[in-house]
């Protein structure tokens, strides 16, 4: 038998299951107990204790080749070799007589930059989510596989903090010199996913690629468009739209040839989904599909989209070709259209605006949003937060370095800009309400054919952006922020106090000064 796993340290005694078909994966995962079959097709697990990201337990490993390059902080967390080694030794001891799965798979749909992941896994599931979610490799790809980055999970170990060196029982461990993710305590399967994630942000900046956490779509004129926003903003249901062929919908590089996809799947919030308004994510939950913390009936085994009893954060990872206009290869050109979406809490920014190329780079650099609950451990509602490049969480670099990388494309290929809100209106989360899916989806539809920029607009007092008077498809008093509100003088007040957590958050951000003037204004009156 061929050894997969030996140069890991792991001296397994048990079996090495290589490359397994998607049938065999979903015959196994069922006879260990990891979840049940669903009435779809689809696997259905749950995944305990975390349901989403833990940020606090991840942690990339400080050595001095790497130590200048990244934004160490709340976010980016250093911790030190001594823990990765014993946590490393504490995981072989633990694999060393179980049966694992190893999937070889590709970051990057572009053969020019594609990483080569191998993912050794615990659990014959989570051996089906890297499968389904990553570039799946030809058989001639396979010869030879050597990995340039190795994932390791075991997400039934538990650690001990006091020894281990940890913040709890998990630990996600992203060591850029060993090349290696170690991943322990966790069953939530996105960790591997946005662990690769952000190993290629780190590495993508160095061969000139701009690394974006961002969906991706085309038209039938061929023209792409880009939808920036963090998890819950929409980049999902809005960049699978039924007249446009899809591209990826999470991670993408922009490189001097165009935009190519880093996943060959999707992992889409359930939460409420209905065939209505996401019929073809609806579709895409079936036999090979894996779904996380949806509440499923265990006599019909039917599943209850509405019921959150779980988590906020209910998900389904299906790959790629399972949206019936999805394009497999994952590359296409220069996009005409970027749209930055943000879920706003307060309730006052407008639905849609357009941004001027100094606006662009603030709100990129800003990265205004509202955590939804259930995203994160420990959110439970959402929470106004402002996330760097729409995705500081898997920024392991200065957001400068990826706000100058936009900026020079932006300009070079004269993309327009645009700033919606697919969050609340009429007053603030738990007054107001969300916009609706339809009006958004005309909004955007609106933004990439053109018809957008051929209103007229209006300049908002407070957040300085272009307002359209009119956009086909959406009521106009949907465009009206303000007039939404039943209390002007609360819309007045609530505005302000967005602006000026606006001001205040990009004063930590250097060098880019000269943006000030393209933010929000604070009225005097705060």
């Amino acid at each position: 038998m061929t050894d997969y796993i030996g140069y890991t340290g792991i001296q397994t005694t048990g079996c090495q299951a290589y490359q397994l078909p998607v049938s065999k994966l979903v015959e196994l995962a069922l006879a260990n107990g990891e979840g049940l079959l669903s009435e779809t097709g689809a696997l259905s697990v749950n995944t305990g204790k975390f349901s989403g990201r833990a940020p606090n337990d991840r942690f990339i490993v400080d050595t001095p080749n790497i130590h200048s390059d990244i934004d160490w902080g709340k976010i980016n967390v250093a911790t030190s070799p001594e823990v990765f080694d014993n946590v490393l030794k504490k995981m072989q001891a633990y694999l060393d007589d179980k049966n694992l799965f190893v999937f070889d798979g590709l970051a990057g749909a572009d053969p020019n930059y594609a990483l080569k992941v191998r993912f050794i896994n615990e659990l014959a599931s989570h051996n089906l989510f890297v499968h389904q979610m990553f570039v799946r490799p030809e058989p001639k790809q396979l010869e030879g596989f050597q990995p340039e980055f190795t994932v390791i999970c075991a997400p039934l170990l538990e650690l001990d903090p006091a020894t281990e060196g940890t913040h709890s029982e998990a630990v996600i461990l992203v060591n850029l010199e060993k090349k290696m993710v170690l991943i322990a305590g966790t069953r939530y399967a996105g960790e591997m996913k946005k662990s690769i994630f952000s190993v290629m942000n780190y590495l993508m900046p160095e061969r000139q690629v701009f690394p974006m956490h961002c969906s991706v779509n085309v038209g039938k004129d061929g023209k792409s468009a880009i939808f920036f926003g963090l998890s819950g903003t929409g980049k999902t249901t809005l960049s699978a739209d039924p007249e446009r062929t899809l591209i990826g919908d999470d991670e993408h590089g922009w490189s001097d040839k165009g935009l190519f996809n880093f996943e060959g799947g999707c992992y889409a919030k359930a939460i409420r989904l209905s065939k209505e308004n996401e019929p073809e994510i609806w579709d895409a939950i079936r036999f090979g599909a894996i779904t996380e913390n949806i509440v499923l009936d265990p006599k019909t085994r039917q599943f209850d989209y509405d019921d959150a009893r779980y988590t906020e954060n209910s998900r389904v990872a299906y790959p790629i070709d399972y949206i019936h206009n999805a394009d497999p290869k994952g590359v296409t050109g220069h996009p005409s259209a970027i749209i930055f979406l943000t879920a706003d809490a307060f309730g006052v920014l407008p639905a849609v605006s357009k941004l001027t190329d100094e606006q662009a780079q603030y709100h990129f650099i800003s990265g205004y949003t509202s955590k939804v609950a259930g995203t994160e451990q420990g959110i439970t509602e959402p929470v106004a937060a402002f996330s760097a490049c729409f995705g500081a969480p898997f920024m392991p670099r200065p957001a400068a370095v990826y706000a100058k990388m936009l900026t020079e494309r932006i300009r070079q290929h004269q993309v327009s800009v645009y700033l919606i809100n697919t969050g609340w209106q009429g007053g603030p989360y738990g007054v107001g309400k969300r916009v609706s899916i339809p009006h958004t989806r005309a909004m955007v539809t609106a933004a990439l054919n053109g018809t957008l920029d051929q209103q007229t607009f209006e300049t908002h007092p407070v957040f300085n952006v272009l307002v359209p008077k009119a956009c086909p498809g959406v009521p106009a008093e949907v465009l009206d922020a303000r007039g939404q509100w039943a209390d002007k003088t609360a819309y007045d007040q609530t505005a302000a106090k967005l602006a000026h957590m606006f001001v205040e958050n990009f004063k930590k951000f250097h060098g880019v000064e000269h943006l000030v003037g393209a933010g929000p204004k604070v009225p005097a009156a705060i």
